[in-house]
């Protein structure tokens, strides 16, 4: 496969992994206790750029705003070009959500933060039940405009949500999304009935987060004593409700990495890549989980493999849209 993939109709192209940047940041019990330090940060970094990595993910409220810092400074203490790099970054958790002040104060945060003056990709983190979509849209369409921006890209949302931000978009020339940042895994599958779909419409590159479900699809034991499976509430809320049915799929994950003699978290990046993801964004602690990320590109899954890992799935409560 591939080692780099345009994102939806854009000339920018990334890594077929992306870099999750809420791993960094200064940690805290009211956003993670097991982010890294800006020295960690650096050479997790340094680990992803030397394995061919150029996308990076982030967010404004990531470490209440740390994460952004952490990662802007690490590459400029490595000396990388700022071109040579692909940034994104997210708003909507913040004062105003998606109104048109909100949107205008926090790329101008991010972008200080991240010591640049533009972001490659900039996406709306979730659905704003409480701002008409067009304010949202041509703000959006402005920050292109004015080259702050290069691309949009939307988050967890109901598949009629993201369907109507694209066609106002379309309707009034302004920008459309590009990228949709879901929460999609072999554990969670619910964006199959219609997000999918209507990404694969608009040509818009799926880039999910939570690729290998907060570390339960790369392991073949429901929990580890990692600090992060210790403290992670938002991993627990998302998973731990299903976890006696969900173990199956697990089960089948180790079996199918035994036979091939691979890791469980190239087994489970090799289905989304089967399932035409362009970069998954992978958030990790630990050099080793990006190297085996970077392998699980040219990990090929058999129709038979596929079937055999999703067969046993059943429909869970929807998670990641509000």
């Amino acid at each position: 496969m591939e080692k780099r993939i345009k994102l939806g109709s854009t000339d920018i192209e990334v890594s077929r992994v992306c870099v999750g940047c809420m791993s960094f940041g200064k940690a805290s019990s009211d956003f993670h206790e097991w982010t890294l330090d800006q020295d960690d940060t650096r050479a997790m970094v340094k680990t992803a750029l030397d394995l061919g990595l150029n996308f990076f993910d982030t967010a404004n409220q990531y470490a209440h705003g740390t994460s952004e810092e952490y990662l802007g400074k690490a590459l400029r203490d490595l000396g990388v070009p700022r071109d040579s790099v692909v940034i994104a970054t997210k708003v909507y958790f913040n004062e105003g959500k998606l109104k048109r002040e909100a949107i205008k104060r926090e790329i101008e945060g991010s972008l200080e933060r991240l010591g640049t003056d533009y972001v490659d990709l900039y996406q709306i983190h979730r659905f704003d039940y409480d701002t008409p979509i067009e304010e949202t849209m041509e703000t959006l369409n402005e920050l292109v405009q004015e080259g702050k921006v290069r691309a949009l890209g939307a988050s967890a949302m109901y598949g009629y949500q993201f369907h109507n931000m694209q066609i106002c978009a379309e309707s009034h020339g302004w920008a459309k999304f590009q990228t949709m940042q879901n929460h999609y895994n072999l554990l969670y599958r619910e964006d199959e009935r219609e997000m999918i779909p209507i990404c694969r419409q608009y040509g818009v590159s799926l880039i999910p987060y939570s690729p290998l479900a907060g570390g339960h699809l790369a392991r073949a034991a429901w929990d580890s004593d990692s600090l992060r499976s210790k403290t992670d509430a938002v991993a627990r809320r998302k998973y731990d409700a299903t976890k006696d049915r969900d173990m199956e799929i697990v089960s089948r994950v180790h079996a199918l990495a035994e036979k091939h003699g691979v890791s469980m978290s190239e087994i489970s990046l090799a289905w989304l890549y089967a399932k035409g993801v362009a970069a998954p964004i992978v958030g990790s602690t630990k050099p080793r989980h990006y190297e085996a990320a970077v392998k699980a590109i040219d990990t090929e899954l058999t129709e038979e493999e596929v079937t055999y890992l999703e067969e046993c799935y059943h429909a869970h409560d929807v998670s990641g849209a509000r």
